[in-house]
């Protein structure tokens, strides 16, 4: 039985501009691999590292689709797609504005959707991967975040019906993080920060488990991989 792991080959990584998403590109091109980053703001240069990228809002779903094929056009297809975007919006139900809210849902649940959709003949002609990455808040509720509740159980849904609809063609595996030392928790109000004490894992120990998913040996999925620092308060 072959247990080589497998080669990284050229990975999509939405969000990739910073956070969890920055770390998978730069994991990718550190070991190999041709990462090409897609994300509303202009990545900073990785030093010693050249990733390809794209400027686009992942809650347009038309102009995602565009930057997945042109993507795959630059680079002559696809062999992974990880969908590391993600955006909040904190606060009670009716404090949020809806614009707000619905933003929330159109890039994490939406927009995670439209680039594997676009991904989908790239992905299965090369028998490749999707990466998407949920939340332990996908699996548990929390008052004041019905957006983000929301759209990442949409995503958990979507990830498991996914694995079933693309068994044996493409490889999908759900990611699901505890908190990250990242700028997610940015400019939000002290309540929904976590506290100066809180252990937080760095973003490149979870880009390691999202590489282990990616190099799995042909026919073995890991299809739920849960990453959180060993003190998450919103795990299990």
């Amino acid at each position: 039985m072959n247990h080589t792991p497998q080669q990284l080959g050229t990975v999509l990584v939405t969000g990739g501009a910073s956070g969890l998403g920055r770390a998978v590109a730069a994991a990718v091109a550190q070991q190999g691999g041709t990462a090409h980053i897609l994300d509303r703001h202009e990545p900073k240069p990785l030093e010693g590292l050249e990733i390809g990228h794209m400027v686009v809002d992942l809650a347009d779903s038309r102009a995602a689709a565009e930057a997945v094929e042109a993507a795959a056009r630059e680079h002559g297809g696809l062999d992974a797609v990880v969908t590391a975007a993600g955006i909040d919006a904190c606060g009670r139900l009716e404090d949020v504005p809806a614009e707000d809210w619905e933003r929330v849902i159109r890039v994490n649940l939406i927009g995670t959707a439209a680039v594997v959709r676009a991904a989908l003949p790239h992905l299965r002609r090369s028998h490749g991967r999707v990466v998407t990455v949920g939340s332990t808040l996908g699996l548990k509720a929390v008052s004041d975040a019905t957006a983000y509740c929301a759209s990442k159980f949409g995503v958990t849904g979507f990830s498991r019906a996914l694995a079933t609809e693309l068994g044996g063609e493409v490889g999908v595996t759900m990611l699901v993080p505890g908190g990250m030392q990242t700028a997610f928790f940015d400019g939000r109000d002290e309540q929904y920060r976590p506290p100066a004490d809180a252990m937080l894992n760095p973003p490149e120990r979870v880009a390691d488990a999202v590489l282990f998913a990616l190099r799995q040996p042909p026919g073995c999925e890991v299809r739920e991989l849960v990453v959180t620092p060993s003190v998450e308060p919103s795990w299990p």
